[in-house]
């Protein structure tokens, strides 16, 4: 097992991962005060799920802005937030969970506390990683969509029962920072609490236990994995089969097989661990005679017994 956080690419991952959650949630008045930022840069959303309520967010959460569009009582389809997620998707895929979910930035702190590691059985993990598509057509769109209350208007289920990371970065700072907030705590918090200390204890024995199993926007993000143009790619002709990219994915990929997984968050450790570089970043060079954008092609050549690539 490669020591990710002492390895170049997960130290810039996690600067990453810092600086963004920073940056997005940089409204530190909230904290002082218990307020929530009502500036412009809520019509924005974060790619993350980033809480809406959060005292620091400075943009919107796009499963709460799905959910709000879905669930009103005028509803139309918005073309904002498809065309946001479709464009998102179709650049970065779970590039986003990855590198820029500060829920997932949680997650991976928490990984690090030194107790055992536990891995879930290959049967119970792929009937668990279906839950999220679920919860995503459930509680994101069908129940805020038909559920109404006597005016016709819906609620935002998955962010009202369960959303996680809305409990740690709203809930619980809200609740310590503002008195009218923690006069109003009732069963909803402390059921929400239950599944977020679920989690946190969770993600310290098994890796982003959330992102694999529960996440509807990831669930959105992955479906795009396979044609985003951020992607992997492997050349067999380059591999030795050691299998150490096998080894060293804690989201439990078969990266031989599936590069480009659904559930690959894009981390970047099978490119860290593969000697022969048979693992790549796809890249692309532009035509200007065709005016169009092209994988860049590969191709192997063999010298003295040793394999190596012209571009």
């Amino acid at each position: 097992m490669v020591n990710w956080f002492h390895n170049g690419l997960s130290r810039i991952r996690t600067t990453v991962q810092v600086c963004f959650m920073l940056i997005s949630n940089s409204y530190y008045k909230g904290f002082l005060d218990g307020s929530i930022y009502t500036g412009s840069g809520k019509e924005v959303c974060l790619p993350g799920l980033n809480c809406y309520s959060c005292p620091g967010a400075l943009g919107a959460c796009p499963i709460g802005a799905m959910q709000a569009v879905v669930s009103s009582r005028s509803f139309q389809l918005s073309y904002y937030i498809t065309g946001y997620l479709t464009m998102l998707g179709a650049g970065l895929g779970r590039f986003v969970c990855g590198w820029l979910c500060p829920f997932g930035f949680a997650q991976d702190l928490l990984f690090r506390v030194p107790v055992i590691k536990r891995y879930v059985p290959s049967r119970p993990d792929k009937f668990l990683r279906v839950i999220k598509y679920g919860i995503l057509i459930v509680f994101v769109l069908l129940l805020p969509m038909f559920v109404l209350d006597f005016v016709g208007q819906g609620q935002p289920w998955f962010c009202k029962w369960i959303c996680p990371s809305g409990t740690l970065m709203a809930g619980w700072p809200l609740s310590i920072l503002n008195d009218g907030i923690r006069e109003t705590i009732g069963f909803l918090f402390f059921w929400k609490t239950a599944i977020l200390i679920g989690l946190l204890i969770l993600s310290m024995f098994v890796y982003r236990p959330f992102c694999k199993y529960l996440c509807p926007l990831g669930a959105i993000y992955g479906m795009f994995n396979p044609i985003s143009f951020y992607r992997f790619r492997l050349n067999e002709s380059l591999c030795t089969n050691c299998n150490a990219c096998l080894q060293v994915c804690k989201m439990n990929v078969n990266v031989k097989k599936h590069p480009n997984s659904p559930e690959c968050i894009r981390c970047g450790d099978c490119l860290n661990v593969c000697k022969t570089k048979a693992l790549e970043k796809v890249r692309y060079e532009f035509w200007p005679q065709d005016g169009i954008l092209k994988v860049k092609s590969k191709k192997t050549v063999k010298c003295l017994g040793h394999q190596s690539e012209v571009e």
